[in-house]
């Protein structure tokens, strides 16, 4: 078969490409923009349409406005503590230092935050943070950083380029320059031709049944990164997030932002017991309330009270709910009671809560100014994904840049609330800064023709068989299994079984066939995504069978509890020379001494300046 003629293929040119267009896609375009690069921005879905906009309690600084207690190495110790320790120190750093910078860019762009009484941007109590540090809007913070990236990018002259896929990256020997995509409405392939290339592409959530994300996280940037050649890290630590919607069955996994325990809402079972306060893990306790009367002093503005343990890291909540289901302690429709009603007055919790509101009456028929939500954990965001330098964001691929969920580094075993928006905005920044540096050294490669006719015809193999596997079941196969083997609690055997049935859908998803043409073709869609699943998967499944220990949002009940010995280590996954998936277990660098004095010292050690104080 020869193919299409690759010199009549629509080709567009580029300094540089970014692929994805949530957060982190933006903020890198708008930092390629501004330095006079002819960037372009594709997305998968249309512009406005990306996860940013589902993470809705706010985004994490230490700009110190509603506590002046507040600052960047206790925003930094916090970050270090909830991931477990096993986040990359430098990452850590540069974003608990640079985040404040980047929210007030955001207000000079014309984002319009929540205000204290004195004007200053308001910040929220949020799980894992020791002081109010999240800047917001209401519970729709997401949607407006989108917004106000959106606003101010268009008018940068950055070139999106709206309902495409990617389908692969294209090499001139080991470096990036370019890649083949399609035009989802029409079925037309696409030609990128770059000098560097941004991967912002997010997670891939839909490889599980219950999961607050949408259709397009499909592990797209992890594997096609993969296939590049470049290292994927920290699979194993996969966030289900405390509190999803339960019912009705339609909107199940949908999320119930934490912003609702962040303004007082407390976690009850089927028997009406505040069930948290069983549940504080030791490291936790010196700084956890352990009783109501005191998380309510906490709630009122008390500083010498604990925070309540609603507000404990979301790995700890998740497994306390499922915890308390699995006893038979759970609501009627398999989850816990989230109570904000008896909390708050109706109309500030319209006030505060809007889309929470409205979410519920719309879709579940409750109201929640009188009645408790139904929560559960729902698959939510991935820690690990592509290997990447902290300073520039370059993978191990020269030319391919990540940032935002689909790299890895920042958050450890487990992401704090508000930690993810603040992410896409400090390292989308860097990203676009780093892939610019990079396009003015390197100049443009050479594209080979026949990589874009193989991608091509891999896509059209779907289209031309007499019959294969349905690719929609082929999908729920793999959502199911999963769900079942790789889910909130693990355990090697199952995790044994889940490869088995990997290698199984392997096959069955090589023979995927979708009927008609390719216009509007969601089997076709479905198909494709599907290769970029099952890597993701298997990824998410080697690493989490290779990590004995529970650590973070990695839970193994057949090694509970953190062990010291694999604090030392990463997991890495890479492709082999001969196409299989290589899992390595590799030492950790030691943290830079300043840094770890920060991060494993007393609070009142590092509020008082008796640590910390060297390090600017």
């Amino acid at each position: 078969m020869a193919g299409p003629d690759v010199s009549e293929l629509q080709t567009f040119e580029h300094d540089v490409l970014v692929i994805g267009a949530g957060g982190a896609g933006l903020r890198a375009a708008i930092a390629c923009a501004a330095q006079g690069k002819n960037t372009g921005l594709v997305c998968k879905s249309l512009l406005g349409k990306a996860h940013t906009v589902m993470a809705e309690g706010g985004m994490a600084a230490a700009m110190g406005n509603v506590d002046a207690r507040d600052n960047w190495k206790v925003h930094f110790r916090d970050t270090m503590r909830g991931g477990k320790f096993l986040n990359n120190w430098r990452m850590a750093e540069l974003h608990a230092k640079e985040a404040p910078e980047r929210v007030r860019e955001l207000e000079e762009w014309g984002a319009v935050f929540d205000r204290t009484k004195t004007g200053l941007i308001s910040q929220r109590n949020f799980g894992g943070h020791r002081y109010p540090r999240l800047a917001h809007v209401g519970d729709r913070t997401g949607l407006e950083l989108i917004r106000t990236l959106q606003d101010h990018g268009v008018h940068q002259g950055i070139h999106v380029h709206m309902e495409c896929t990617i389908l692969d990256l294209l090499k001139d020997g080991d470096r990036v320059v370019g890649a083949v995509g399609y035009w989802r409405e029409t079925g037309r392939f696409v030609l990128f031709k770059a000098k560097a290339v941004v991967l912002a592409t997010g997670g891939a959530g839909k490889a599980w049944r219950v999961t607050s994300n949408s259709w397009e996280y499909s592990g797209d940037g992890l594997a096609m990164a993969y296939i590049a050649g470049a290292e994927l890290m920290d699979l194993e630590f996969t966030q289900f997030h405390p509190t999803g919607m339960v019912w009705p069955p339609s909107v199940r996994g949908t999320l119930v932002t934490e912003g609702v325990r962040g303004d007082g809402g407390i976690l009850k079972n089927k028997e009406g017991k505040r069930f948290m306060f069983g549940y504080i893990p030791e490291r936790f306790a010196p700084e956890t309330a352990d009783s109501e009367e005191e998380a309510n002093r906490w709630l009122k503005g008390d500083k010498s009270a604990r925070r309540p343990p609603e507000l404990l890291t979301r790995d700890v909540v998740a497994r306390a709910i499922n915890a308390e289901v699995k006893a038979g302690r759970g609501s009627e429709h398999g989850g816990v009671y989230l109570d904000i009603a008896s909390r708050l007055p109706a109309e500030l919790i319209k006030k505060k809560l809007p889309s929470m509101y409205h979410q519920f009456k719309e879709l579940a028929e409750v109201d929640i100014t009188t009645d408790p939500m139904e929560v559960g954990p729902t698959l939510h965001y991935f820690m690990g994904g592509i290997r990447v330098d902290a300073d520039s964001q370059m993978t191990t691929v020269p030319g391919l840049f990540a940032a935002g969920e689909c790299a890895a580094g920042l958050h450890g075993a487990n992401r704090l609330g508000g930690n993810s928006l603040s992410d896409l905005i400090v390292f989308g920044k860097r990203a676009g800064d780093g892939a610019c540096e990079y396009a003015d050294k390197q100049g443009a490669g050479q594209v080979d023709n026949e990589q874009v006719l193989s991608i091509i015809r891999r896509a059209t193999e779907i289209l031309n068989r007499e019959s294969g596997a349905n690719p929609f079941m082929v999908q729920e196969k793999l959502q199911e299994m999963m769900s079942h083997n790789v889910g909130i609690i693990r355990v090697k055997h199952e995790l044994e079984t889940a490869v088995e049935k990997l290698q199984e859908l392997k096959k069955e998803a090589a023979t995927a066939k979708a009927h008609a043409t390719s216009q509007y073709n969601a089997g076709w869609h479905t198909a494709l995504d599907l290769r970029n699943l099952l890597i993701s998967s298997e990824a998410v499944t080697r690493a989490a069978l290779m990590r004995e220990e529970s650590r973070g949002a990695h839970t193994r009940d057949d090694f509970p509890g953190e062990r010291d010995e694999w604090l030392k280590y990463n997991i890495f996954i890479k492709r082999g020379q001969d196409g299989e998936m290589v899992v390595e277990k590799r030492e950790r660098a030691p943290g830079p001494q300043g840094l770890v004095e920060i991060a494993y010292s007393k609070i009142e050690d590092l509020e008082s300046g008796k640590v910390g104080a060297e390090v600017k």
